[in-house]
């Protein structure tokens, strides 16, 4: 399980990434005034099994909940870790919207 590395944040690219030498596990997201839209995770197949996807998606969960928005886990990853841990994420959901 990797856990020491940092989820970086770029806004402009609306990206969470984290940078693994010449490798990089992002999530893309959509945000508008009121929701946080996610739409892809990628993990290099290398890497995966090390954490890096739960590692990006407790991230977008905290800007979520930092930022008073709701979450639209489009992205399969995402919607299954949502899923996983449904008590503890299930306030953070859009209205409607169901994992």
């Amino acid at each position: 399980m990797i856990t020491t590395h940092t989820v970086k944040h770029q806004p402009d690219d609306n990206l969470f990434l984290i940078n693994i030498g010449h490798d990089m596990a992002y999530q893309e997201y959509i945000q508008t005034k009121t929701d946080l839209v996610i739409t892809h995770t990628e993990v290099p197949k290398e890497l995966e099994g090390k954490g890096l996807g739960s590692l990006l998606a407790k991230n977008a969960l905290q800007y979520a909940e930092e930022n008073g928005l709701k979450l639209m886990p489009l992205c399969p990853f995402m919607a299954a870790y949502v899923r996983k841990n449904y008590e503890q994420y299930k306030h953070l959901l859009a209205s409607g919207f169901n994992v």
